[in-house]
């Protein structure tokens, strides 16, 4: 196609590109996974909603974790699973910017939230008497709101960097949904701007939070080692654990996506780790919480109890 971008009225999602009957297969599989994922997020909002014990900040990062995951999820797996089972691939312009930015927007408000979380644990760990003071709720819904609102801003920046360019053709986008990096690669126009500035963002996004991350669980670790009790070890590095495996399988996937050189290779291995991200991801954290958090367990439990009356 020639023109400048406003001649452009579609692109196609390429996804993985399988037979008729593996992609059916898929549908199947990966729409019980999405329905689990729905489900379990959903489960875990509400029981910090409905049960008072839960009432803490921890659970408040943790409900809205819950939320961006749903959500996260919601903006790209519904029209990967269409065109499982359909033969029209595309997507028009405008519906597939607004899925560039929200898919950019719900993944940096899930990792600064990430980071309030590690903050949360350090300062029960390594401050439990000052915990109430420190981390009041003003504190809480302060944070939580950066993290909201700074998730929402800076990917406006790449969209509106994108949205600069002209887009010639090819129209084919090599992925299962409208992936910044992927969209960009259609530009005809150089990109060395935009890719300036996702590698900063990629920076104060991924690299920064991660260090941050990093520090806090060096002090939480230095903490628990100095604990003279094997029971009080144990419990503290408990609170700690699911966060953590929350934290290895969010900020190693993205950084593996965003900040690793181009190869040969790497598109479809970005694919499958895109899908990761956005299929099972959101799956896994309720899960980690759920299985790993004794107070989780002991909520769902008496809301059963509840139920059952």
């Amino acid at each position: 196609m020639k023109g400048n971008q406003s001649w452009v009225t579609e692109f196609v999602l390429l996804g993985f590109q399988l037979s008729a009957e593996t992609e059916v297969l898929l549908f199947w599989v990966f729409s019980l996974f999405y329905t689990f994922s729905l489900l379990a997020n959903g489960m875990i909002f509400a029981l910090i909603c409905l049960d008072p014990r839960l009432q803490t900040p921890m659970y408040f990062f943790l409900s809205h974790l819950a939320i961006i995951d749903v959500f996260y999820a919601s903006t790209n797996v519904p029209k990967m699973l269409a065109n499982l089972v359909t033969h029209d691939k595309a997507i028009t312009f405008v519906p597939c910017i607004m899925q560039t930015f929200l898919c950019l927007a719900f993944g940096h408000a899930e990792c600064l939230i990430l980071v309030a979380m590690s903050y949360d644990r350090y300062v029960a760990i390594c401050h439990p008497l000052q915990y109430t003071v420190i981390m009041s709720w003003s504190v809480t819904t302060v944070l939580t709101t950066m993290s909201w609102l700074c998730g929402f801003i800076l990917p406006l920046i790449n969209v509106l960097l994108l949205l600069r360019l002209p887009f010639c053709g090819p129209q084919e986008v090599n992925h299962f949904f409208c992936e910044l990096l992927s969209v960009l690669k259609l530009a005809c126009a150089d990109t060395w701007l935009n890719k300036v500035v996702i590698f900063a963002d990629c920076v104060f996004v991924l690299v920064g939070p991660l260090c941050l991350v990093l520090v806090s669980y060096i002090h939480i670790l230095w903490a628990i080692l100095r604990i003279q009790s094997g029971e009080g070890r144990k419990k503290a590095f408990s609170t700690c654990s699911s966060h953590l495996c929350v934290v290895g399988f969010f900020f190693g996937i993205a950084m593996v996506v965003y900040m690793v050189p181009d190869s040969s290779q790497r598109e479809e291995k970005e694919k499958i780790l895109s899908l990761f991200h956005s299929l099972f991801n959101p799956l896994l954290n309720p899960l980690i919480y759920s299985l790993r958090n004794a107070q989780v367990k002991d909520a769902f439990c008496r809301a059963l109890q509840v139920r059952s009356r």
